[in-house]
């Protein structure tokens, strides 16, 4: 803490003169006023939009040349030099742009630049800057409350993230305004769409409830991707990279352009390998994404084809901490506490303390793969009003392979076998878990914009049909099973239907009141057995209603504050129905009310935002140690908890070629009269621990991100990147024997571009993964028990990386 506060200091003591000149204009479309025309100097942190009148200030300008980059949806871009040595008043005069682009497609769940939010935009030429193979959480990382974990360690296959200390199963995720997140965990594996990243033209994530959208619950925060949008000209690029752990990645891209001022074709192929940080978690990751789109003067139809395929071996167990401090008598504790088997912990004790992985067997893998099929159709029925609507399907299958020694034949549903008078009542086997599912709908929105009013009608409806079964493949006492014996299969089938309405009304010339309000339906039914021989059979409907209201104002044209509030309401996942006890009622929705208010302000060398937040909540499902009939954990309700925050960011450009961006996050996280239950096996009970109130599981107090960026040279830039998490509680009992080590991580990025006569531009990129060779753990979990009257953990802590190399070559022409 004490070195990120530091760090810290030095970059927000900054110096930062500002000039006094005020450059004011108006930006029309064929001679009509454009409100809410973008106008950005290029190059600086200033940007502004236009008024219902098309009329726009900026203050506090220096002396120099500027560029001042001029957009709006349906015209072409301007570019416009200027050379201001006194006030100013410009006319900009766009042109309609001969075909309608599809940037419209997902205006409808985007926060815009008066949206009374906290929200990040992330352009594609950053995504591309950072993407050298990790997966996208690795390419957000930067941006405000955002911490990443990988299980291989090196952020290349199977990824985590939270934002606000919130998990991915409460993060909304949607691709074009299409859900993304898995309808029945709520979760977002982007390992199953690898270098999905190639394919984006922009992020925004949304911290908080956010706007309306389509899908799972934002509970912490939603992120909404883009993929690529028209490009006029042909192009081709061809991207290769290589690293450490044997990370190599290749990604080949190429598009038509615009063909007969209509058509126009895009395709990527990809291809990600590495053997990862800990032991024999290597990832074969393959990928393509390809795009067909038609384009008119006031209709875009457009199909995306995508689809991914990933291999990964399990690194899913984690590093028990007694093996990471190297503690011989507590690693000898797991064999006599029955926890691991004697080889299992000679293997533990032989193996290094930071990539030790538990498992061994050769084809202990993940196997997924996920299609992904959408079409896209928008119409501009005049300059105010346009409709958008999209059908979507997605199918997903795979399975995860698993070795497992000594097991009951009666709970595989196999008879026992006779041989030689002998009944043989176990066997060591090879199981698949296999999911298979259908995933398909409908969305819209109907959007208008004029003057001072801005509304937006929309929704969606989908249809979730998910099979989950079990296959033993391999047996050493099989019987008279037949091959790939079934011993389980259940389904799930969700239908999720939401209706909403977004309203931006400008009261007066510097005050706009916003009104979101959104109705949502589920209907979810589980039938079948799972895998420990449960009937789950059980049919829930939730009905939602989830309103958001706020205000924007104006204070100066650079000066900007913003109040709202705003309720969310997530139904329980399939984990938290299936693992629940027989006999006992279901888990119930979580309610979430979200107060959030924030200040910007910017100028064309600095920039600075503040942004307060108070999520409170009702019904938070959380582990507390209680287990269910078969001994497996449950999330369980719990009446209050509560998460309050600011959440910081800065830019500051210190000299001509040399920047510096940076963020922080200050926040507390409570659960209130929480009771603990941890297994006596002694007693083969549970033990009650009342803690009152104690901090949230996998929520640090400081989260905080800094980038230094030179550019000497026109075409070269240098960055430094510093990521600073604190201390975080692995469960929720505040107890520093179960806790997560602050962590200071520091990456070098070089990156220099330059042409050739057979190339229209070559770029070199090289990473260096935590410089300082930092040692640390993201991600844990615990068991607890009492043996002895004494308290014991059985756990698993994810080591990252020390130093570590990426260098690439991007080829374009």
């Amino acid at each position: 803490m004490k070195k990120f506060s530091f760090w810290m200091l030095l970059q927000l003591l900054a110096v930062v003169s500002f000039g006094q000149i005020k450059l004011s204009g108006i930006v029309t479309g064929d001679g009509e006023p454009l409100p809410g025309a973008s106008v950005v100097i290029e190059n600086s942190y200033y940007g502004v939009s236009t008024s219902p009148e098309g009329i726009f200030h900026m203050n506090n300008l220096g002396e120099g040349d500027y560029t001042l980059k001029v957009s709006y949806i349906g015209y072409e871009s301007k570019e416009i030099q200027l050379k201001l040595t006194s006030d100013k008043n410009i006319e900009v005069d766009l042109q309609a742009d001969v075909v309608m682009t599809d940037e419209i497609l997902i205006s409808a769940t985007r926060a815009k630049n008066k949206t009374p939010m906290a929200y990040s935009n992330i352009s594609a030429e950053e995504i591309a800057g950072r993407n050298m193979g990790q997966d996208i959480p690795y390419l957000l990382q930067l941006t405000p409350s955002f911490v990443t974990t990988s299980d291989a360690g090196a952020g290349v296959g199977y990824t985590n993230f939270r934002i606000r200390g919130t998990d991915l199963n409460r993060i909304n995720v949607s691709i074009n305004g299409i859900p993304l997140n898995d309808p029945e965990s709520h979760g977002t594996w982007f390992v199953d769409q690898p270098d999905l990243a190639s394919s984006l033209a922009n992020v925004q994530i949304q911290r908080g409830v956010g706007t309306s959208t389509n899908g799972a619950a934002a509970f912490g925060a939603s992120i909404n991707l883009q993929t690529n949008t028209l490009k006029k000209d042909a192009y081709g690029e061809f991207k290769t990279a290589a690293g450490s752990f044997n990370t190599f990645k290749n990604t080949l891209e190429a598009g038509t352009g615009l063909i007969n001022d209509h058509f126009s074709v895009d395709v990527r192929l990809s291809k990600v390998t590495s053997d990862g940080f800990v032991d024999r978690a290597f990832s074969d990751l393959k990928s393509f994404f390809v795009s067909g789109g038609y384009y008119s003067e006031n209709t875009v139809l457009k199909l995306n084809v995508f689809s991914g395929f990933e291999e990964t071996y399990q690194a899913w167990w984690g590093v028990p901490k007694v093996r990471l401090e190297n503690d011989m008598e507590g690693m000898q504790r797991y064999e006599d506490h029955w926890l691991y088997t004697p080889e299992e912990t000679q293997h533990m004790i032989n193996s290094d303390s930071r990539t030790y992985n538990y498992y061994t067997y050769d084809n202990q893998v993940d196997n997924y793969q996920q299609d992904h099929y959408q079409l896209h159709f928008s119409h501009k029925f005049s300059r105010y009003l346009n409709l958008n609507a999209s059908a979507h399907y997605t199918y997903g299958r795979g399975y995860y392979e698993n070795y497992k020694a000594d097991e009951d034949l009666a709970d595989y549903l196999l008879d026992p076998i006779t041989l030689g008078g002998e009944t043989i009542e176990t066997t060591d086997l090879v199981n698949r878990k296999w999911l298979d599912n259908d995933f398909y709908g409908l969305t819209f929105s109907l959007n208008h914009a004029q003057n001072m009013h801005d509304f937006t009608f929309g929704g969606a409806y989908s249809v979730y049909d998910g099979n989950h079964f079990g296959n033993v493949i391999w047996a050493q006492y099989l019987g008279n099973a037949e091959p790939n014996h079934e011993w389980y299969r259940s389904t799930g089938l969700k239908k999720d239907f939401n209706v909403y309405a977004k309203y931006n009304l400008q009261v007066a010339d510097k005050l706009n009141l916003y009104a979101d309000l959104q109705f949502r339906h589920i209907n979810y039914e589980i039938d079948g057995i799972d895998d420990d021989l449960r009937d789950i059979t059980q049919d829930h409907q939730f009905n939602f209603f989830n309103p958001k209201l706020g205000l924007f104002y104006q204070i100066a044209d650079n000066h900007e504050l913003y109040l709202s509030y705003a309720v969310a309401n997530r139904e329980p996942n399939r984990s938290a129905f299936v693992d629940y006890p027989a006999g006992y009622d279901s888990p119930t929705h979580e309610t979430l009310h979200d107060w959030e208010m924030g200040y910007n302000f910017a100028s064309s060398r600095f920039s600075f935002g503040a942004n307060l937040y108070y999520m409170n909540y009702e019904d938070q499902l959380v582990l507390t140690g209680q287990i269910n009939d078969v001994g497996a954990a449950i999330m369980v309700n719990v009446d209050k908890s509560y998460r309050a925050g600011i959440e910081l960011q800065a830019g500051v450009q210190i000299a001509k070629g040399f920047n510096w961006n940076g963020n922080a996050t200050f926040s507390t996280n409570k659960i209130k009269d929480f009771t603990e239950y941890v297994d006596n096996w002694d007693t083969w009970g549970q033990d009650e621990f009342n803690l009152g109130t104690v901090d949230l599981a996998f929520s640090p107090n400081v989260v905080g991100n800094s980038q230094f960026v030179y550019s000497p040279v026109k075409n070269f830039s240098l960055s430094f990147i510093s990521n600073y998490v604190s201390k975080q509680y692995i469960d929720n009992t505040s107890s520093d024997a179960r806790k997560l080590d602050a962590y200071f991580v520091n990456n070098l990025k070089a990156d220099y571009s330059f042409k050739t006569g057979l190339f229209d531009e070559i770029t070199l990129h090289l990473m260096v993964n935590n410089l300082f060779n930092e040692e640390y753990e993201s991600n844990a979990w615990v068991y607890s028990y009492l043996l002895g009257g004494e308290r014991f953990e059985m756990d698993g802590y994810f080591p990252q990386a020390g130093t570590h190399f990426m260098f690439g070559i991007d080829f374009k022409f």
